[in-house]
């Protein structure tokens, strides 16, 4: 069978070419990350009540929430979390294999059934409910040398401006500023002027509720379809409040003698930060920190390219004077440093097989014979983890590493037995390699089949572990099919 290689080495050059050429694509366009995707699907349910203690938190939002949730398909635990500044969370963990968007449905689908028992305050507030991006990638601080320029206005500028144009770089799973400092139009109450006008919270709340507000007020004038109407209006108002001086000239109530009890009468009212739980500094230059999470599957390398070419175009055209940017955490740099030691591992180990061979077989021609071999079958093995949809990461690496001293043992074994055959039985090298063929190619193919059955069940296993050794597994069973592919058809010619 093997000996049609022999009479036509031209295509089993073209074999190994066409394995190199796959392997080589596969490489371009195989994700890059440090080590394989281990994390569990995990949704996240945020929540807010405002004012509410973590005791009053847990018993009317948490509670109720957790009922609900327990028991989605697919869940193995949860975990929740309230603080005392009025805000709540609970992590829903998955099962490995889980679908993560449509663990989100599940979970959204559960907690629709309960929002009408939550508190009134937390249902206007929102409920948030979506994936956790494990897969950290980059750490940016939105700075300004303008003094005039305060930390509510780079939050509020990037979360304008630069978070929607990074959330649509293909790639990122999530684009977020830490902590909140958004504006919003903060109420100060008086607690004793509350106190003076017999005036509560809820009271308060209640003409900020009334007062201020969208809606559609109607028309005047509109036909009934029986008779026309020569004049039609459409009717408008204020609308929502977006001034300080509109929410302080909100009326509480009306006394007695005719005056109008105002906002302003009982509190203090500026546009302020919706939280300040969080400040951000850089060299002591107020600053927002944005957060930047990568899609599982992405290679973090282009990712991080493509954000770099998007903040330097932002940063011509819409940084105002005074703003830059700076990265205080790259995923690349690390990985890089990481992957570099792993291919300076893999030429020291080539350079070490092929003197190793060199000095066994006296022969620098067939020294070279299966030093070919190696790179068609590392080059190769790429191409089955594009199929398997691994990534290069440290395991895949380290597992070609190790399968250098493999896959040139088929090639040694064939140019062995063929320099035997020449010189004990003073065979021409075309005899010798047909004769070698017919009497090895069993033994070679056996060979084979049995490494590859060493590995082969380990890609099985189970769990966060079992997704490592999988990772490994396949890289090198796959190294060593190529190796014996190789050895009986390249090697020969």
């Amino acid at each position: 069978m093997f000996s049609k290689f022999i009479r036509r080495p031209v295509f089993a050059i073209v074999i190994s070419v066409v394995i190199l050429f796959m392997g080589v694509l596969a490489i371009k366009t195989l994700p890059t990350s440090q080590f394989p995707e281990i994390s569990p699907p995990i949704v996240m349910v945020s929540c807010a009540y405002p004012g509410a203690s973590a005791k009053v938190l847990t018993e009317s939002v948490l509670i109720p929430l957790e009922q609900a949730v327990n028991g989605v398909p697919g869940m193995k635990y949860m975990t929740s979390d309230a603080v005392s500044a009025g805000e709540a969370n609970i992590q829903v963990v998955f099962n490995l294999g889980t679908d993560p968007e449509q663990a989100v449905v599940n979970v959204n689908t559960r907690i629709a059934q309960v929002v009408n028992r939550l508190p009134v305050l937390v249902q206007r507030e929102g409920l948030i409910v979506n994936r956790v991006v494990p897969n950290m990638l980059m750490y940016v601080n939105l700075y300004s040398k303008d003094k005039g320029t305060d930390m509510k206005y780079l939050f509020n500028f990037a979360g304008v401006n630069l978070i929607p144009e990074l959330q649509r770089i293909n790639g990122i799973g999530r684009a977020s500023i830490l902590g909140s400092r958004q504006y919003a139009m903060r109420v100060w109450l008086k607690p004793d002027r509350m106190r003076a006008y017999n005036i509560s919270v809820d009271d308060v709340m209640k003409s900020l509720d009334e007062q201020s507000v969208i809606g559609s007020p109607g028309r005047i004038g509109r036909s009934d379809g029986q008779r026309a109407e020569a004049l039609e209006y459409v009717l408008t108002y204020q609308g929502r409040f977006n001034d300080v001086e509109q929410y302080k000239n909100v009326i509480l109530k009306a006394n007695p003698n005719g005056e109008m009890l105002r906002l302003k009468d009982v509190a203090n009212v500026e546009l302020g930060s919706e939280f300040y739980d969080i400040y951000s500094n850089l060299n002591s230059d107020p600053s927002a920190a944005i957060v930047l999470k990568q899609t599982y599957g992405s290679n973090a390398k282009d990712v991080i390219k493509e954000v770099k070419e998007k903040l330097e175009v932002m940063k011509k055209t819409t940084f105002p004077p005074g703003m830059d940017y700076k990265i205080s955490y790259d995923v690349s740099n690390f990985l890089d440093a990481s992957i570099e030691n792993v291919i300076d591992t893999l030429r020291d180990a080539f350079i070490l097989v092929a003197l190793v061979v060199f000095i066994f077989l006296g022969d620098w021609r067939s020294t070279l014979i299966p030093a070919l071999a190696v790179p068609v079958s590392l080059v190769g093995s790429f191409m089955a983890m594009q199929a398997f949809g691994l990534t290069i990461n440290m395991i895949t690496l380290f597992a070609l590493v190790l399968s250098i001293g493999i896959v040139v043992d088929d090639a040694i074994v064939v140019v062995e037995a063929v320099h035997a055959k020449m010189e004990e039985e003073h065979l021409s090298p075309y005899n010798a390699v047909r004769k070698v063929l017919g009497e090895i190619s069993g033994a070679i193919i056996a060979i084979t089949i049995l490494m590859t059955a060493v590995f082969v069940p380990v890609a099985f296993m189970s769990g966060p572990v079992g997704i490592f050794y999988r990772q490994f597994s396949i890289t090198m069973a796959t190294a060593i099919v190529i190796s014996g592919l190789v050895a009986l058809t390249l090697t020969p010619v």
